[in-house]
């Protein structure tokens, strides 16, 4: 098994507890699901946000779907100027045996702007 990263980003619709929850569930969901990976196997996540989502730490979710072990880290995006807005981004990293270029990254919402060539 190798060390791999996967990257994927969502948008919300406004900055609340819930919708903070219920976006990052939706990721981190499709990021495992697209990847078949296993708890087991995740090293850490770190999840980002855009200043303006300070309503819940997107980790509060994973935590919820059983990522008790699994360490993560929650921080601020940069605040540069016509950055999007209300987005929660992730570094996934894990052990897989998947190659590097058949990674499958996930952006949803209107985060599929930040990479649309990796959008299918």
């Amino acid at each position: 098994m190798t060390c791999r990263a996967v990257r994927g980003a969502i948008t919300v619709e406004e900055n609340s507890a819930e919708a903070v929850e219920s976006a990052t569930r939706e990721l981190l969901l499709s990021v495992v699901q697209a990847n078949r990976i296993k708890i087991k196997d995740i090293v850490q996540v770190i999840f980002s946000v855009t200043v303006d989502l300070n309503a819940q730490f997107p980790a509060v979710a994973a935590r919820k779907l059983g990522w008790q072990y699994v360490p993560m880290l929650c921080t601020y995006e940069l605040d540069v100027l016509g950055s999007l807005r209300k987005c929660i981004r992730l570094l996934l990293t894990c052990h897989t045996r998947t190659p590097q270029n058949k990674i499958k990254h996930c952006y949803l919402g209107g985060a599929v702007v930040l990479r649309p060539d990796l959008v299918k």
